[in-house]
C-alpha cells in the first residue's frame, strides 16, 4: 500500500507546534522600499515601514479629524490646530482596520468600536484597550513616520 504525503498529513503529524513553526517559516521578507512584513503564528501581519517615510502634508490632516493610511496601518489625527498624533489603525478588539475618522473619534467598521483622536482611548466598545500610539515627526509641513 502506498501513502501520499500531503500538507494536511504533515500538519496533522506535526501538531500545533509544527504548524506554528511552519507558518512562521513562511513569513518574512522585504520589498523594494526596505519595509518588511512578518506573518505571525496566528496569521496576523506585522508591518514595519521605513523610518522617515512621509505620510502626508500637514494640510491633509483636518483639525478635529484625521487620515487613515491603510498600507502603513497608521492613523494620524490633529485634535487641535498644530497638534498631531498617530495611532495604530488596527482595532484592539479583533484587529480590523479602522475605516473613518469623524466627530472626534477613530471608527472601526467591524463591531462599532470608537477611539478618541486625542489619545487613542476607547470612546465606545466593544474594544477595551486604547489604540497603541505610533511615532511621527512633523517637520515644516511634512508628517513623517519616526
Amino acid at each position: 500500500m502506498t501513502y501520499e504525503t500531503t500538507r494536511r498529513t504533515v500538519l496533522l503529524a506535526t501538531g500545533a507546534t509544527g504548524a506554528v513553526a511552519l507558518v512562521a517559516a513562511c513569513g518574512g521578507g522585504g520589498d523594494d522600499n526596505g519595509s518588511t512584513s512578518t506573518v505571525l503564528p496566528t496569521g496576523q501581519k506585522e508591518t514595519s515601514v521605513p523610518a522617515g517615510q512621509e505620510l502626508a502634508s500637514t494640510d491633509e490632516i483636518p483639525v478635529g479629524g484625521g487620515k487613515i493610511f491603510k498600507n502603513e496601518e497608521v492613523v494620524v489625527t490633529q485634535p487641535e490646530k498644530g497638534q498631531f498624533k498617530a495611532f495604530s489603525a488596527i482595532c484592539t478588539h479583533q484587529r480590523c482596520l479602522v475605516s473613518t475618522v469623524s466627530d472626534g473619534t477613530i471608527n472601526c467598521p467591524c463591531h462599532g468600536s470608537k477611539f478618541r483622536i486625542a489619545d487613542g482611548a476607547v470612546a465606545h466598545g466593544p474594544a477595551t484597550r486604547a489604540l497603541p500610539a505610533e511615532q511621527i515627526t512633523v517637520e515644516g509641513s511634512s508628517v513623517r513616520l519616526a
